[in-house]
């Protein structure tokens, strides 16, 4: 299997991968449908309105993870990579107040979201936890066209034929994933991963690269991966300025700013804790993830809800590491991919389908593994890293208070980046060989999540979600 460290690290806007993201990229692909002359339903008229109904998870949490305005900007042509946040917030009070949208390349269509854009608190549908279907109708309001969209984590979206085609061994890729052949190293697993590098004399890193160089030009691939940093650390920047409240009505107020203000006092003075490095961390994470749940523009990584880790702990490296590198920031991301794609090839990275362990277990276990790579560890001590890392957050629950990607979800970022550091020192005071093995931790965590009741699966119907202050 192949997933490229693109995929992995997108670049997008808040608060949510799969839920925000991933339907409004739905949206997309279906406008791209309309526009491309796909047969249309038999006895069909003129194209003339659009509707859309969500399901599972996308319903539950659906609005305060800002779903239904990612469908109207998407079905509105706004994409996640290109979003301009201030014409997107005017378009949305647009749409609502006339009831239509204007995608470019069609005509006017009318989509009423208080009537076209339905929430289904019902069962999910049967393909994931993350359902959604989109519909365009004729001027008598006949069915015009259909589709079934799954958003499946990281942003990643599939059509229904598409999971069906993947279900049954059809040539369709795996959630996003693309064949193996003409890839140099297609591990498919950790065993496959070390066993491959063993054979080649490569690192993890070197063996991502050359994958990723297989199919795009060396410059190409650097530009990317250094675009990719220069995206993360600008929305550290950012949320280390920003203050005041966050939306959505829990009155959550940003910490980032403040607590970097104290840290950097703190520093100038040299009275700092030798804890205090945690705190440092923390406040990158909660940059980023205050930034997400405002809806500004981050990168997945794996998801949105987890975006805070990988930055965080990569900043860390820059800022806080002897010896760090521009090099080694490109050998940390590269692993980091490389182990984000492992975790969603053989389990999930989706909270609706996992719970928190496949986000910021996830992330965790990324982060720890670039960070391992970054400091010089072998193949074997990466991947000691990533499962000390993941082991640590098995069972972890994904219970947003009001459907809001803000509690537990900004502080959990944090303990996350932490972990993923703690990891990595423990790893390269070895020598790689340890009793658990990386893809069992994975298995686990699959199997966890299979097992996990859905109250805990991003619905907001149990666990912190459900116990909230009485005021």
């Amino acid at each position: 299997m192949f997933l490229s460290v693109f995929d992995i690290f997108k670049i997008g806007v808040g608060p949510s991968s799969s839920h925000t993201m991933g339907p409004m990229t739905a949206a997309a692909r279906f406008l791209a449908d309309l526009r491309g002359g796909r047969e249309k339903e038999p006895g069909a008229g003129e194209l003339a309105a659009l509707g859309c109904s969500l399901h599972g998870s996308l319903a539950f949490t659906g609005k305060g993870h800002a779903t239904d305005r990612a469908v109207i900007l998407g079905l509105s042509g706004f994409e996640p990579a290109t979003l301009d946040p201030d014409r997107a917030e005017a378009l949305e009070a647009e749409v609502r107040g006339k009831g239509s949208v204007a995608p470019p390349g069609l005509p006017e269509l009318r989509f009423d979201p208080a009537t076209d854009l339905v929430f289904d608190y019902g069962p999910p549908l049967p393909g994931h936890a993350n359902g959604m279907i989109l519909r365009a109708f004729d001027t008598a309001r006949h069915l015009y066209m259909e589709e079934t969209y799954y958003s499946i984590g990281g942003g990643f979206v599939m059509t229904a034929r598409e999971l069906a085609r993947e279900a049954h061994g059809g040539p369709e890729a795996l959630h996003g994933e693309k064949e193996a052949a003409g890839y140099p190293y297609p591990f498919g697993n950790a065993a496959e991963m070390l066993t491959m590098g063993k054979v080649s004399g490569r690192s993890i890193a070197e063996m991502k690269w050359a994958n990723e160089t297989a199919v795009k030009p060396v410059a190409e691939v650097r530009a990317g991966l250094d675009a990719v940093w220069q995206a993360m650390d600008a929305c550290i920047e950012r949320g280390l300025r920003m203050e005041g409240e966050l939306p959505g009505g829990l009155r959550v107020k940003r910490r980032a700013k403040h607590i970097h203000e104290q840290l950097k006092a703190e520093a100038g003075r040299n009275i700092a804790q030798p804890h205090t490095v945690n705190d440092w961390l923390s406040v990158y994470a909660m940059a980023v993830n205050e930034e997400n749940a405002a809806g500004g523009r981050v990168v997945t990584s794996p998801t949105n809800g987890a975006a805070g880790v990988v930055p965080s702990v990569l900043r860390y490296y820059r800022d806080h590491c002897i010896g760090a590198t521009e090099e080694g920031r490109r050998v940390f991301l590269l692993t980091a991919s490389a182990i984000g794609g492992l975790i969603k090839h053989n389990a999930s990275i989706s909270g609706a389908e996992v719970g928190c362990q496949g986000e910021v277990g996830s992330a965790s276990a990324m982060a720890a593994a670039g960070l391992c790579a970054a400091l010089g560890g072998t193949n074997e001590q990466v991947e000691n890293a990533a499962e000390i890392a993941l082991e640590h957050h098995l069972g972890m629950t994904c219970d947003p208070a009001g459907g809001l990607v803000q509690v537990p979800c900004i502080e959990r970022n944090g303990l996350g980046a932490i972990k993923a550091v703690s990891a990595a020192s423990l790893a390269l005071r070895g020598d790689g060989t340890h009793f658990m093995p990386l893809d069992n931790c994975i298995e686990a965590m699959r199997q966890t999540g299979l097992d996990m009741s859905t109250k805990y699966k991003e619905t907001s119907q149990g666990g912190l979600a459900v116990n909230l202050p009485e005021c």
